[in-house]
């Protein structure tokens, strides 16, 4: 651990203050990563066998039988589908916006990893360029005793920044990435329940039983 604080404290000070600035959002990005992590794993993300069998139960008609499987769900969209149960299909739009306040809980920090993705190449694009301004200053001043070590040390420094900068980004767009295949998904699993819950099967095949016995 000692060596490893060493070597970012020595990347750190060849690179300058854009190296700072760019470990010190690798820092905030880490911690808003793991957060998400602990967010989804509490709220119980994926994991919807429960709500899946009470909402099958809901649609076959075994009403009491959807009740007992969603009362051992630990989905955060249990809440929902228990008003859904309790709920009539023209609550759609309110049960909608129920679902969709619970994603947007589940969304926070994804505007900043977007952020982080876009932003860390080009503040090392910055340092880059500040560093090879400097490089060149330098060389301009050695005048005509110009030494190549000098510009190449000065170019190596400055593309430091640049290398920095994509060592933060890269990681952050690859796990916003899967955090937003995920919320897809959930949205996709929370629509299809709420709908099935608000119009299901065997509501309809009851209508379309009464409605034949009526003609009847």
């Amino acid at each position: 651990m000692t060596d490893l604080i060493n070597a970012l404290r020595q990347v750190a000070d060849i690179g300058g203050p854009v190296v700072m600035i760019l470990m010190g959002v690798s820092v905030i990005t880490l911690a808003t990563v793991l957060f998400k992590l602990w967010q989804f794993a509490v709220a119980g993300v994926a994991r919807h066998k429960a709500l899946s069998d009470a909402v099958t139960a809901w649609d076959l008609g075994d009403r009491s039988g959807a009740r007992a499987h969603l009362a051992r769900s630990k989905s955060y969209l249990a809440p929902v589908i228990k008003m859904a149960f309790e709920g009539q299909p023209s609550d759609a739009h309110r049960l909608q916006a129920e679902v969709e306040s619970r994603f947007a809980r589940l969304e926070t920090g994804f505007r900043f990893l977007d952020s982080v993705a876009q932003l860390a190449p080009l503040l090392g694009l910055f340092g880059t360029v500040l560093g090879m301004i400097e490089a060149f200053q330098a060389l301009q001043v050695a005048g005509s005793q110009v030494d190549p070590s000098i510009l190449a040390g000065g170019i190596w420094v400055a593309l430091l920044t640049t290398a920095v900068g994509l060592v933060v980004a890269m990681p952050t767009a690859l796990v916003l990435s899967w955090f937003e295949g995920r919320m897809d998904a959930e949205r996709i699993t929370g629509e299809r329940a709420l709908q099935t819950v608000l119009h299901p099967q065997g509501m309809a095949a009851t209508q379309a039983s009464d409605g034949m016995l009526a003609h009847a």
